[in-house]
């Protein structure tokens, strides 16, 4: 007998963590079939785009022209990490309150690398 049920649906962010899991093991940009035959199962060709076209309006992805579709590369963590930081800063209003919140929240070798990098671009604008 037939198995008729339907596959289990996946909620938007568990399909865009898989997106991106599959982008950063691609070791560099790939397509949107790339990632639809990596991710397989029954994930549509449609999906997988819309999907990374979220993933581009968040600033996740970036893409570049292949041919006469697009290749995806992952963004980079590291800027990732901090425009998302920028955003909530910029989300509240005592953006001084945020600042000093963050900063007393940081363990020793933390703060010091923090205070040796606003030295640095101290250093970088005075030049």
């Amino acid at each position: 007998m037939a198995d008729h049920r339907r596959p289990r649906r996946r909620g938007q962010g568990e399909l865009e963590a898989l997106v991106l899991a599959a982008l950063r093991e691609a070791g560099g940009p790939a397509t949107a079939g790339w990632v639809q035959e990596r991710l397989g199962e029954d994930l549509a060709y449609t999906t997988v785009v819309t999907i990374l076209t979220r993933l581009l309006d968040k600033g996740e992805v970036s893409r570049e022209r292949a041919g006469r579709s697009f290749a995806w590369t992952p963004a980079d963590r590291a800027g990732l990490a901090a425009r998302r930081m920028r955003g909530v800063l910029d989300a509240e209003s005592d953006r001084e309150a945020v600042l000093a919140s963050f900063v007393t929240g940081l363990d020793p070798a933390d703060e010091r690398l923090l205070r040796d990098l606003l030295s640095q671009a101290r250093a970088a604008d005075d030049d």
